[in-house]
């Protein structure tokens, strides 16, 4: 692939969505944002479908959470720690459920996707409470398809408006998203419960 080159971009963007969306639904520094953001500034200049770029990002963001989901409902979490990166993660996913609180209603399982690190935590806190799987599946969905249509919408507003490098409108679009995107969530999740450690089965894995 050819990094100095939109038409290449846009050749090989789709294949990048789904397996960036679905990493960042465990590990949250995946660049996921600027996959989607960037396949929208590309679908502005003709290089790639708008649709399809929402609809491979809105599907791989509802497995990813599904796939976390189902791993915290079935306990399965434990599997994470066998390796040393995985007891890192685990350590990661209780952390970040500590801070954003244990509360997995459906209005934050929708809304806490647009906090950094919110999606993990919401998908994991859902997993432990319970959460009905036809309802967390529907309120996953319905997330999935907001949180891509903001982005990929973003990155073609820019990519129309700016008239900048492919590059350069993806990055005005990933700060202009962060900022809106985590007034958003916040608002969405402004009634998150206490911040209560996680309870699982034994002590929280540690890091080392």
């Amino acid at each position: 692939m050819d990094f100095g080159s939109a038409d290449s971009w846009g050749a090989a963007i789709y294949f990048w969505i789904i397996p960036v969306v679905l990493g960042d639904a465990i590990f949250p520094l995946v660049p996921s944002e600027m996959v989607v953001i960037t396949g929208g500034a590309l679908s502005a200049d003709g290089r790639t479908n708008v649709f399809l770029v929402g609809f491979l990002s809105a599907l791989a963001s509802w497995l990813g959470d599904l796939v976390v989901f189902q791993l915290f409902r079935r306990q399965l979490s434990h599997v994470l720690d066998r390796w040393r990166w995985g007891r890192r993660v685990h350590r990661g996913i209780h952390d970040a459920i500590a801070r954003a609180g244990r509360s997995s209603t459906y209005g934050t399982i929708i809304g806490a996707r647009f906090i950094p690190g919110g999606r993990l935590a919401t998908s994991a806190a859902a997993g432990i409470a319970n959460v009905s799987v036809p309802g967390f599946s529907l309120c996953a969905g319905i997330g999935g398809v907001l949180w891509a249509c903001w982005l990929v919408g973003l990155g073609y507003f820019t990519g129309s408006a700016t008239g900048l490098p492919i590059w350069a409108s993806s990055l005005i679009g990933v700060a202009v998203g962060l900022v809106i995107g985590a007034v958003i969530g916040m608002i969405a999740t402004r009634r998150r419960g206490n911040p209560s450690p996680v309870d699982e089965s034994g002590p929280p894995p540690e890091a080392g």
